[in-house]
């Protein structure tokens, strides 16, 4: 890919070396539960404001209290080592990749009328506290809705490219691509609505909403590789096989043979090897999402 020297992306966090207490998604889920019992009554409403002012008063000294409270420390975070030179290469690839798809979903929105709201996408090492709750590193890559934030440890692409054989830079933007594709689902409810049809329905129906939900954020990938192909000129030959190797690495039925199992389509949550090849291949070519509508289409 062609991405020196190209426009970096203010929405990244780089929490690298620093410890996931920090973020205290532990403690806030419980202190949203607890809040409409606390503002009902006047001691309940006293301690809140006392709450609030002690974690903000602890912040102005350096002192995390929600992670603290978490079970994280309270000090506030510090690296633990220096980033190698490769590692800071690599973030500012992604830095330059998640600047572009916002190009990119900028001019769509456009299209549609609508104003793309950017996400931040924060880097981690090991594990990281969420809106989502916590979550290490071997889930891989993720998109919180409740944040609005995608979560990647950088390690997963070593992962890529040596567990799952799919190697090379389009193949690590195919990836980044694909959870900005779930953070325009969220844009455009695509997610609300998937969640709400899953609602008191069985295992496998859930699951098909599932697939269909990240077929259709590969397809949204995809068309991010279209734009950043044709309008910007940023692959080289062979990119595209890339992606499509990496697609197709990833797929449920591979997985589920690599690890020895039984291939059991009811079980698939994010699509076989074919459909994820296929959709991807779908955006890259037509560049429209109107050709992404994994919901209109037959099983």
């Amino acid at each position: 890919m062609r991405w020196q020297n190209r426009r970096r992306s203010d929405n990244v966090e780089d929490r690298r070396g620093e410890s996931p207490g920090y973020a205290a998604a532990g403690a806030a889920p419980m202190v949203l539960r607890l809040l409409p019992a606390l503002v009902r009554t006047k001691i309940g409403r006293v301690v809140l404001v006392v709450g609030v002012l002690v974690i903000f008063g602890g912040r102005m000294l350096g002192i995390d209290v929600l992670g603290l409270l978490a079970g994280g420390g309270g000090a506030a975070p510090t690296p633990t080592r220096e980033l190698t030179e490769k590692e800071q290469q690599l973030a500012d690839f992604v830095s330059v990749i998640l600047a572009d798809t916002e190009d990119t979903w900028h001019a769509l929105f456009r299209e549609l009328g609508r104003q793309y709201r950017e996400p931040t996408l924060v880097l981690f090492s090991g594990r990281v506290n969420s809106a989502c709750g916590m979550a290490s590193a071997a889930v891989g890559p993720f998109y919180c809705p409740a944040d609005q934030q995608v979560y990647i440890d950088l390690s997963f692409f070593d992962d890529l490219a040596s567990r799952h054989g799919a190697p090379g830079d389009f193949a690590q933007a195919y990836v980044i691509a694909h959870e900005i594709g779930h953070h325009v689902q969220t844009l455009l409810g695509v997610s609300q609505q998937v969640q709400a049809a899953g609602r008191g329905q069985g295992a496998a129906r859930v699951n098909e909403l599932s697939v269909r939900q990240e077929l259709q954020a590969d397809c949204f990938a995809g068309i991010w590789g279209h734009q950043a192909n044709v309008d910007r000129q940023m692959l080289d030959p062979g990119d595209l096989e890339e992606a499509l190797r990496a697609a197709s690495a990833i797929g449920d039925d591979r997985l589920q043979r690599e690890a020895g199992r039984e291939v059991v389509p009811d079980s698939f949550t994010h699509g076989s090897s074919e459909q994820r090849v296929k959709w991807f291949r779908n955006g890259f070519t037509s560049g429209s999402p109107a050709d992404c509508d994994t919901f209109a289409v037959g099983s």
